[in-house]
């Protein structure tokens, strides 16, 4: 349910509400917050809280230091893990400067920008998210191991998987907090596990999966364990993928997905540094299903994009398989949007489909295609040499990612 500022106002009086979260993220998509008493919400609402700018990453130096929070009803969740009574909430929060404009490098107004741009030229998207994570224990002082939960692999049930509980503990709070899981597994990896959503706008898509990785966090914390949603926790062990299932329509009712997946193709090494901006987010591709060549086909998990077996048309959908969980989704879902405008309004279509195992494949055969850049330094090179990139990116979010 989405709430109003009046609402909220009166929820948070009626119902024993004694913390207020604003909750935002850095450049790089690390969620940070702020903690207001109840009585400063009418504040919050009409000119934002003030906050340090000059010590998060990517904000800037300490000379135009002093931005604002302003807090947004409609993403209003109570924290189900704090105490009953004396509840904490949280809500997301726009970033602006004290003028009241909106602050440049706010990657979550990023999105909202291009998904009014979309709007206007008729073109509604929705996102699906799919992340990866490994439970990892603890030592004897709390401190995070490389020693597995488990050594379950696929799909396996209790009592090799002892992700189970976990997964359902973390299913059920995101539930009370008004998201949709849609299923949950265990990976490939020993210790590793996959949770998906039911898809939706892409505002709130990248909303839940800020909330997602937090719930999993504590969930995980409270069990005694460390979710490490890294791109190569184990070496010679699968990687945590991030894979975004995208899926559009039309105002006149046409079958867009081609232009958008043709649109996502020609920008994919473009894209490469917001979507993998670790170092480690390299070593993943062309192993365990994911991919190093940008290609397509249909099904096919070996491929850069793949549309997915559907029952019907309501339920057709593109799935980008090479981001990780590393990759800040607001970021990540602004670019996929203004890539698949891009195809869309110049007709583009995508090659003819890889309908083959790229993994399996020689030499020969992969040199038709192009590869997704092969290092962090390569992915910077390409970006900073993209008229795409800086047309949808702020150059002090480039420079960040880049370490100018």
């Amino acid at each position: 349910m989405k709430y109003s500022q009046d609402e909220v106002l009166q929820y948070v009086q009626e119902d024993d509400v004694k913390f207020i979260r604003l909750a935002f993220c850095d450049v790089f998509g690390k969620q940070k917050n702020i903690s207001i008493m109840p009585h400063e919400l009418p504040r919050a609402f009409a000119h934002g809280i003030a906050f340090d700018a000059s010590s998060i990453r990517g904000f800037g130096d300490e000379t135009h230091s002093d931005l604002f929070l302003v807090p947004q009803s409609d993403t209003l969740a109570v924290l189900p893990w704090r105490p009953e009574h004396g509840k904490v909430v949280r809500m997301y929060s726009s970033i602006v400067y004290p003028s009241g404009e909106a602050f440049p490098c706010d990657t979550r107004s990023l999105l909202i920008q291009a998904i009014h741009r979309a709007e206007r030229e008729g073109i509604q998207f929705a996102f699906g998210a799919e992340q990866e994570f490994y439970l990892f224990n603890l030592d004897e002082n709390g401190h995070p191991t490389r020693e597995p939960y488990d050594q379950a692999s696929y799909m396996d049930i209790a009592p090799e998987d002892r992700g189970e509980n976990v997964r359902r503990e973390i299913c059920l709070t995101l539930e009370q907090m008004g998201i949709r899981p849609e299923s949950s597994h265990h990976e490939e990896g020993p210790g590793q596990n996959e949770i998906d959503f039911h898809y939706s706008d892409p505002l709130t898509a990248a909303d839940n999966v800020m909330t997602f990785q937090a719930v999993v966090k504590t969930v995980a914390h409270r069990n005694g364990l460390y979710a490490d949603f890294s791109p190569k926790p184990l070496d010679g062990r699968p990687g945590n993928g991030f894979h975004i299932n995208i899926s559009v329509k039309s105002s006149d009712g046409k079958d867009l997905l081609p232009n958008v997946i043709a649109g996502i193709l020609n920008r994919a090494a473009e894209m490469t540094v917001f979507l993998n901006p670790a170092a480690e987010s390299y070593l993943r591709f062309g192993h365990d299903k994911a991919p190093r060549y940008i290609s397509w086909s249909s099904e096919n998990r070996s491929q850069l994009i793949r549309v997915p077996a559907a029952p019907s048309e309501l339920y057709r959908r593109a799935e980008l398989r090479s981001p990780d969980p590393m990759a800040n989704p607001y970021l990540a879902f602004a670019l996929i949007i203004h890539a698949g405008l891009e195809g869309i309004r110049n007709q583009a279509q995508p090659p003819a489909p890889a309908d083959f195992n790229l993994f399996r494949a020689d030499s020969e055969r992969l040199k038709a295609y192009g590869q997704i850049p092969g290092s962090r330094q390569d992915a910077c090179a390409i970006a900073m040499g993209s008229d795409f990139i800086r047309q949808h990116i702020p150059q002090a979010v480039l420079d960040s990612y880049c370490h100018l």
